[in-house]
């Protein structure tokens, strides 16, 4: 009897262990089950939680913070977005290193200057700002540490907080002081990029028609890795041009949607069209967290003592922040999915 109590014990814990392990590539293992919308299914709103398919943010109850209807009238004109921007107007941030990163958001949802800092900033701050505009919806921590969805034994056991400039402790006002830059500040030019990628523009500048590596080391990453953030998707590169007919590649800015692909919480699907796609990640699917729009396995070295593999998660900032990459140094490393 105790004997056989020993085997069903054991079995216990091994199904636990395999229920908890994550993907170690392609497109098998790791999160599964789960919509892959995740956290953005807005505790059972889907798509009407951002995109209100009517009447804007009107369509989805009026200002949550305040419980009152607003009054903008280009509410829910770009995206058919539901949230309220309007505290957000106007309003500048100072992000990361001091708060040396500025950013000032458009002054209204109807701009044609400053769209991709609109779509791609202010409406994620719609709701993950935790001063201006904290969203209604949201618990405030990761959803994926409350569903025991991340590797185990990689986080602490506190609450990991997805407010920004809140931190998560509902204390009021905080800074971004601590949060990575977005916006025009945080470009090429800030982390060098210029002298390892070139970017061809649409005749005197404006729209980007590609964007490739001038230099062996870049493309030896490319190999590695490849640069997907950098990339973006099939129809939109993941970098944003400032203004139109801007020729000046130092001044491609990242968005939040550079670095985060907000319909997709746990799956990067590698395509043959993206910009260098390693051989391994063509038309494949791999484990990514956090919405982070690229591979990003935090438990993809679980195991590997060897140290001739470089983790995903890190591979995926040396994209921009390059020259701390090995095939910077000389050295050219597989990547661990």
């Amino acid at each position: 009897m105790r004997k056989l109590f020993l085997v069903l014990l054991c079995l216990a814990v091994f199904s636990t262990l395999t229920m908890a392990q994550t993907y170690s590539g392609g497109a098998t293992g790791g999160i599964t089950g789960v919509d892959v919308l995740g956290a953005h299914q807005n505790n059972g709103r889907g798509c009407a939680g951002c995109h209100a398919p009517h009447s804007g943010g009107q369509g989805g109850g009026g200002n949550v913070g305040s419980g009152k209807a607003f009054s903008d009238p280009t509410s829910g004109d770009d995206a058919l977005f539901g949230q309220d921007l309007t505290p957000l107007y106007g309003a500048t941030f100072y992000f990361g290193d001091n708060g040396n990163y500025a950013e000032t958001l458009p002054g209204n949802s109807d701009t044609t200057t400053q769209t991709d800092e609109l779509t791609g900033i202010a409406m994620c701050l719609a709701c993950h700002d935790g001063n201006l505009a904290k969203g209604g919806m949201m618990v405030g921590t990761s959803y994926e540490q409350r569903m025991h969805l991340l590797p185990a034994n990689l986080y602490g056991p506190n609450p990991i907080p997805t407010l920004l400039g809140n931190e998560g402790n509902g204390a009021g006002l905080g800074n971004y002081k601590n949060d990575h830059p977005v916006g025009i500040m945080a470009n090429f030019g800030a982390v060098g990029l210029t002298r390892y990628l070139t970017v061809v523009f649409n005749g005197t500048g404006g729209a980007i028609t590609s964007i490739g590596p001038s230099s062996a080391a870049y493309t030896n990453f490319i190999k590695d890795y490849g640069a997907p953030a950098i990339q973006g998707t099939s129809w939109a590169y993941g970098v944003k041009n400032p203004v139109a007919n801007n020729s000046d590649p130092s001044q491609l800015f990242i968005t939040c949607t550079t670095c985060h692909n907000q319909h997709s919480m746990y799956i990067y699907k590698g395509s043959a069209s993206q910009l260098g796609e390693p051989t391994g990640m063509v038309s494949g699917y791999y484990p990514t967290y956090f919405f982070i729009n690229s591979p990003y396995n935090p438990g993809s070295l679980a195991g590997d003592t060897t140290g001739t593999r470089a983790a995903s998660t890190t591979q995926f900032c040396r994209q921009c922040h390059f020259g701390e990459s090995n095939e910077a140094m000389g050295v050219n490393l597989p990547t661990a999915f």
